[in-house]
């Protein structure tokens, strides 16, 4: 069948089908040596970065902050903290990365703040202060309890006592991290115009942290509980309490959309950003397609859909059908890792397994959307095993020794196998380096033809070329079990066809093919053969056909 022509993605802005790289700030470069990577450090890595062939790099948060939550809990959302560098720093690693066509884009975590930031200090000072509705307070119940029966994601009630207001205050994660009243006009007004302090400084798109927790029930009616057979995880573990209630009240309410679309408005005055929404919700699909209905609220966003603990060639295939007869005009970005769970290679190799790796990276980036690749996925590390006394997460503190925290994900790059900290600080890192990912550093594997790296680097070059990868509808075929076959097609002309097999089994499979075709190379992916509309796939591996 003919290639799909270039003109496909011409008009399509540049977020469509664009690989973004998710840069944990801590953890990839330490420029000055105090331990903590720092904007500095992303600025020297740069060229590296730009090697990946990605499209734009996600920055994690380097705001002003106590770090109680490593920066998600901001004191000052204008300034960079101390320990990231500067304002300055700030606009090089922006001009910087232009230069090399890689657009940035930062964290912006609008539902809560920091208890220390100024707004916060004042509002809990009094009931009559300027400030004192800007926060979700509300009194205890007769009894001296919380208002209602809400729960934090980090553990523990959702609700904090404060006695110089004699309320308590509503924390949705840690205590330390109180939520802004969204019902308040002047909490919305005031957060755009945060949001649009970046914007003028020149970044080019916003990922949204929580971006579904900004208002709550104004009633503050109690959340339902939930059946035993019910409880799931989904960026937290099942035997945490957070599950064991439907979250209708706490989160997702409907006010969120008349906000998103003020933020819509506001970054449309910035020809080419783009707003990247988190969404953790009771019905996470259905909420990515009402948050990016209709081109007037987020222009992409993401779910933890597939951040689950075990491969499943069914899962993906229904959350991506389940999300595309709803989604409309919406567009999705997929990931298979964060700074928030295990390590794919972890949780779905059960430990490094290049050949997998090799397919997943493949797999993620042949679905309909743009996709998130975390720091370190292109290298295929594992999660590292952290000591309880290294430990730095509150959320794995509290849970110990039943869920060990988001640490083992966060650990420093790996850049030089054979030198102190793997090439990634003089002196003791926040996080030990784990001896398994030194051996897998980018030194390694740059010289090794057939690396997890080179692969990364040779597949996504090659997708670049593939416009119906980048924009075309999906449509998926009958597969065996374990594995996934699909279409990627021209929605104005559907005989402009790609098709993609992927086998997630450890036995080879046969896939019926249901048209004449012929193997595409050049992908980097090794081993399959297509015989008499017959195609055989080795173990973890896959095929891209025309």
């Amino acid at each position: 069948m003919s290639t799909a022509p270039n003109l496909m993605q011409a008009n399509s802005p540049w977020w469509r089908g664009a690989v973004i790289y998710q840069v944990y700030p801590r953890s990839l470069m330490d420029a000055n040596d105090d331990g903590v990577g720092d904007i500095r450090g992303i600025i020297n890595k740069l060229d590296y970065i730009a090697s990946l062939g990605v499209d734009a790099i996600w920055v994690s948060p380097f705001f002003k902050s106590p770090m109680k939550d490593f920066g998600y809990d901001i004191s000052d959302y204008r300034d960079v903290d101390p320990l990231f560098g500067s304002l300055d720093d700030l606009d090089t690693l922006i001009a910087q990365a232009h230069e090399r066509n890689i657009k940035v884009m930062i964290d912006q975590v609008l539902s809560h703040t920091s208890d220390q930031h100024a707004w916060f200090e004042e509002s809990r000072a009094s009931r009559d202060n300027p400030k004192s509705d800007w926060y979700v307070w509300a009194d205890a119940k007769p009894d001296g309890t919380a208002p209602n029966n809400w729960i934090s994601i980090f553990g523990g009630c959702g609700w904090e006592w404060e006695p110089r207001r004699g309320q308590y205050y509503l924390h949705n994660f840690l205590k330390s991290q109180p939520d802004l009243n969204f019902h308040n006009p002047d909490v919305q007004n005031q957060i755009l115009s945060e949001v649009e302090f970046w914007l003028e400084r020149g970044v080019d798109g916003l990922r949204l942290d929580a971006i579904n927790f900004c208002f709550h029930d104004a009633q503050l009616r109690d959340n339902p509980a939930k059946p035993p057979e019910q409880r799931q995880g989904r960026g937290f573990s099942e035997d945490n309490p957070y599950a064991f209630q439907y979250h209708y009240y706490n989160n997702t309410q409907p006010e969120n959309l008349a906000f998103l679309q003020r933020l819509r408005r506001l970054i449309d005055r910035f020809p080419g950003a783009v707003t990247l929404g988190e969404i953790s919700s009771e019905d996470s699909l259905a909420t990515m397609a009402e948050y990016t209905a209709n081109n007037e609220r987020l222009h992409m966003a993401y779910s933890f859909e597939l951040l689950v603990p075990e491969l499943c060639a069914k899962h993906i295939r229904d959350t991506v059908e389940n999300l595309e007869a709803s989604l409309g005009e919406g567009w999705p970005c997929w990931s298979l890792s964060n700074h928030d769970v295990v390590r794919v290679m972890s949780r779905w190799g059960g430990g490094y397994n290049p050949v997998l790796g090799k397919t997943l990276h493949a797999l993620v980036a042949s679905l309909r959307g743009s996709v998130c690749y975390y720091q370190g996925e292109e290298l295929g590390l594992t999660e590292a095993d952290i000591a309880y006394e290294d430990l730095q997460d509150p959320y794995g503190i509290t849970f110990w020794p039943n869920f060990k925290g988001r640490d083992g994900c966060r650990t420093p790059m790996p850049w030089q196998s054979d030198v102190k900290n793997a090439g990634f600080s003089q002196v003791k890192p926040w996080l030990p380096v784990s001896d398994a990912h030194a051996a897998l550093a980018v030194d390694v594997q740059e010289a090794d033809a057939n690396s997890m790296l080179n692969f990364y680097r040779g597949f996504m070059a090659w997708r670049k070329d593939q416009p119906l990868l980048l924009g075309g509808e999906i449509r998926f075929a009958s597969a065996p079990e374990g594995c996934l076959l699909f279409e990627r097609f021209h929605k104005a002309d559907e005989r402009q066809s790609l098709w993609v097999a992927f086998n997630l089994t450890d036995k080879a499979a046969q896939i019926p093919i249901p048209a004449t075709l012929s193997m595409l190379d050049g992908h980097g992916l090794q081993g399959a053969s297509l015989d008499d509309q017959v195609l055989t796939l080795p173990p973890y591996t896959g095929a891209f056909m025309r």
